[in-house]
């Protein structure tokens, strides 16, 4: 194993942690911060999720469990508005990572994908499409918008992927530590209960 792989993970870490990165562009930033070549072997994704709950449980203990709360109310809130496209949250609010400064990623699966956009315009939503890799790697429409959470008293990223209503099927496949990579509305309504006042 390259014994620069730890190093980056740490480094990447309290990029994710600290300024919100997502996990590409923190292991990016971290190479070049830690002045090694632009080609040196990055750490997969897991050994980058380790590293960041290890950061979190050094440097923010006492404060990460509140503001994953908050998230997750947040994102529920939108789960349940846009119900009838079957959402289901993903990213670090779903696997408990995230901090204030993370985004939420709710994954959609519906028949038309423009019915999404039609929701939000009804609802004075003022988003941006965009196109971006989906968790298969397949481009898939996106559409971003900034949603206040009351208990963190600041705006959130919040990112809506559009899937095919077939999709669905794949994307509850376990992931390689046999973790479920998405939760719908029950799921999280259960983490959101199972958290220790």
């Amino acid at each position: 194993m390259d014994s620069s792989k730890p190093e980056i993970a740490h480094a990447a870490a309290r990029l994710v942690v600290e300024e919100g990165l997502e996990y590409g562009p923190a292991k990016r930033r971290a190479v070049k911060q830690l002045g090694l070549n632009a080609r040196t072997a990055l750490p997969d994704n897991e050994a980058l999720e380790d590293a960041v709950r290890e950061y979190i449980a050094i440097f923010c203990a006492d404060t990460q469990a509140v503001e994953l709360a908050a998230l997750r109310k947040l994102a529920l809130v939108w789960m349940e508005r846009l119900r009838e496209f079957r959402p289901y949250l993903g990213g670090a609010v779903w696997h408990g990572t995230a901090t204030r400064l993370s985004d939420i990623y709710i994954q959609l699966f519906c028949d038309d994908p423009k019915s999404t956009e039609m929701a939000l315009i009804d609802n004075r939503v003022d988003f941006e499409p965009r196109t971006v890799n989906g968790f298969n790697g397949e481009p898939v429409e996106a559409l971003s918008f900034s949603s206040h959470s009351p208990e963190l008293g600041e705006a959130i990223g919040v990112h809506l992927m559009i899937y095919d209503h077939d999709d669905v099927r794949g994307a509850l496949k376990p992931d390689s530590r046999g973790r479920t990579p998405r939760g719908d509305i029950a799921a999280v309504r259960g983490l959101l209960e199972n958290v220790a006042p």
